[in-house]
């Protein structure tokens, strides 16, 4: 517990130092905030096989499996009945990938391979070529080569032991581009700059780097999330080179205060605009612990009657930790708050709670987001 307690300490430190105000860091750049509105990736997704496995792929149940091998071998001539055929070594696998907006044919681009059937683990698994579609079917690009799964298993029936999850898979660069992205810049004499993050004052600024740039009334804010980009008259024709010149822009972004919680996981993520109203906390926890220890009765030596009997010893231990109160004061900024936090010794889970509590008082000023 006191580990747990001191690297979450740190971890807040460092988020402390992350989440520092806008003005203490340097802005993003255009490019990182913003994008040209209707150009996006393309989903891909293909259906194929993994071979090579040792013993830990498909098993019998998983029909597809073996109709996929046995129709594949047909294809190289081979003509194999499906009855006889063992799949212990190849496991069925959903394909997916994203096809960048301008990729040509000759790119290669990631992809991932997660099994759909009963494999227990896709160690050392090569996957075969793969064709990959678009949403309207058609095919993008060819997958094929060996797997990172990120881990290992090993072992055997109840003794076995895994690290990462190994039915999911990665081949970098495993896939070719075959077709082109359909994808062309805008032609028309005014630009739409798509934000990730919709704010207003977001959309300000963005409008006011490129004002500051170009000159005059280049850039208006149509609403949250667009800004209309006026192609001036010497980029008439040469939109890259627009975009070239004001995607590195510097731009100071704004964000709605949040604090993000992964009940999962324990994890805890405060940002820099968090502020508190004034409040006092106070933690304590109530501990029971219930165990029960079998022992064996038996009757005295030498006597008539009696049975041997299993009896249960139930022992119930409650304990409860001081609770110190912390008070925060009016505006309180992340730095106290981690403070206030590392004083009272709160766990991730401690802390998910305290901010719930914060919030349902009123005096968290920010909006939870439970992942």
């Amino acid at each position: 517990m006191r580990t747990l307690a001191r690297d979450w300490r740190m971890a807040l430190a460092l988020a402390a130092l992350l989440t520092a105000p806008l003005s203490a860091r340097s802005g993003a750049r255009l490019k990182d905030v913003a994008s040209l509105e209707g150009i996006a990736a393309t989903p891909l997704i293909g259906y194929g096989l993994v071979v090579g496995l040792n013993k830990t792929g498909d098993r019998r149940q998983t029909i597809f499996s073996t109709q996929s091998l046995v129709n594949m071998l047909e294809r190289l001539g081979v003509s194999v009945p499906a009855g006889q055929v063992k799949i212990e070594n190849i496991a069925a696998v959903l394909v997916t990938a994203e096809l960048p907006a301008y990729a040509r044919a000759g790119a290669r681009i990631d992809v991932t391979a997660s099994s759909v059937g009963d494999a227990r683990s896709l160690q050392g698994g090569t996957l075969l070529a793969t064709p990959l579609r678009g949403p309207e079917g058609q095919v993008y690009a060819l997958a094929q080569g060996p797997l990172s799964i990120g881990g290992f298993g090993g072992g055997g029936g109840g003794n076995s032991v895994a690290v990462n999850h190994l039915t999911v898979g990665r081949v970098p660069s495993g896939a070719l581009v075959q077709v082109a992205s359909a994808m062309a810049l805008p032609s028309s004499d005014t630009l739409a700059l798509s934000l990730r993050e919709p704010d207003f004052v977001s959309a300000s600024r963005v409008a006011r780097a490129v004002n500051d740039e170009m000159g005059g009334e280049t850039a208006k804010v149509l609403d949250p999330g667009t800004v209309l980009v006026r192609v001036p008259e010497q980029y008439k024709g040469a939109v890259a080179d627009l975009m070239a010149r004001i995607e590195t822009l510097p731009v100071d972004t704004d964000a709605p205060a949040r604090v993000v919680i992964n009940e999962r996981s324990g994890t805890v993520v405060v940002g820099g605009a968090v502020r508190l109203g004034p409040a006092a906390v106070a933690h304590g926890n109530l501990s029971v612990r219930i165990s029960t220890k079998f022992e064996v009765s038996q009757p005295a030596p030498l006597s008539r009657g009696g049975d041997t009997a299993i009896v249960p010893n139930v022992d119930v231990d409650v304990r409860e930790q001081s609770a110190r109160l912390v008070t925060l004061e009016d505006g309180t900024t992340l730095d106290a708050v981690v403070g206030a936090l590392n004083a009272l010794g709160a766990t991730p889970r401690d802390i998910i709670a305290i901010m719930q509590a914060l919030k349902a008082a009123g005096a968290l000023r920010a909006d939870i987001v439970i992942l």
